[in-house]
């Protein structure tokens, strides 16, 4: 299990909302940095209908609570104004539907942003849960989950300059086509979800693991189980078990660094790498609400 010590805090900057509008992503993201955060994260929604009919799977009564009417600054755009704002922070999406996408150009953009940064991009993906969102943009909704995989062995492929062809069901690649530049290796991806099905992909086909758990009603157990699938799934399908690793969305935590910093010991010892917080953007001392979460 992580020491306490080794588990990494980072940070959402929030790319919704008002403070995007207000502060800045860009200085935020510098912010955030200068403070002492190791990496540094945004969240997705392309569109949002007026009303939310869809299960949410992160609230026990399944209802989105947010109004939808917040603005949303598309994930990878903020990601790039972040790389050019910062110098060592990871930079990562928590989480990124990446079925919406067409998935060469989000090869593309995904490769521009890891080389602008020097290489410290990460990709939590998830399968989606929002069929407004996926009719908005024509995509269908079933056969998500496979298409997320089909979608990441895509990007990897194209990852390597010169993509094979490839025809499937859902695409067609022909001969012949180089994506370039290319990475200087794979980025990793972080599979999102907490169903049975999410944490298996995350075992055979991900780097690892994105949870997500809110402050207030913390479950480490979960976390552990959940992580125990996850290296099982890799174990069987030859993969380093150990290789695989676990970053926890933690909402509900801005304003509360004391909270978090009480919270490390029992994550570490679930198995939890890294933490991604919210921080209290009132509070202009960033570096302090960091600093009482490290204590």
């Amino acid at each position: 299990m992580a020491a306490v010590g080794s588990v990494r805090i980072g940070a959402l900057v929030p790319n919704s909302g008002r403070y995007p509008l207000e502060l800045g992503i860009p200085a935020m993201a510098e912010r955030l940095e200068g403070a002492g955060f190791a990496s540094l994260w945004v969240s997705d929604h392309i569109v949002l209908p007026q009303t939310i009919d869809s299960h949410y799977p992160f609230a026990a009564d399944g209802k989105a609570t947010w109004p939808t009417d917040t603005p949303y600054v598309e994930a990878l755009v903020a990601l790039a104004l972040m790389a050019a704002a910062t110098e060592r922070a990871a930079l990562g999406t928590a989480v990124l539907v990446l079925p919406l996408r067409n998935p060469v150009l989000f090869a593309k953009q995904a490769a521009s942003i890891d080389i602008a940064s020097g290489g410290r991009l990460r990709l939590g993906v998830g399968a989606g849960w929002l069929r407004e969102e996926f009719e908005a943009l024509d995509v269908p909704f079933e056969g998500r989950g496979g298409r997320l995989v089909e979608w990441m062995q895509i990007a990897r492929d194209c990852w390597t300059g010169a993509p094979a062809a490839r025809s499937s069901e859902r695409y067609t690649l022909p001969e012949g086509v180089l994506c370039l530049p290319a990475p200087a290796g794979p980025i990793p991806f972080l599979m999102g979800g907490h169903s049975p099905a999410a944490l298996r992909r995350a075992g055979r086909v991900a780097d690892g693991w994105l949870a997500q758990q809110s402050l207030t009603e913390l479950d480490p157990g979960a976390l552990a189980a959940g992580a125990a699938t996850m290296r099982a799934a890799a174990a069987e399908a030859g993969r380093d078990p150990g290789a695989s690793r676990v970053v926890l969305r933690l909402v509900e935590s801005a304003g509360r660094p004391d909270e978090v910093a009480a919270a490390l010991p029992a994550l570490a010892e679930a198995g939890v790498d890294e933490i991604v917080v919210n921080v209290d953007w009132e509070d202009e001392d960033a570096a302090g609400q960091y600093a009482r979460m490290r204590s």
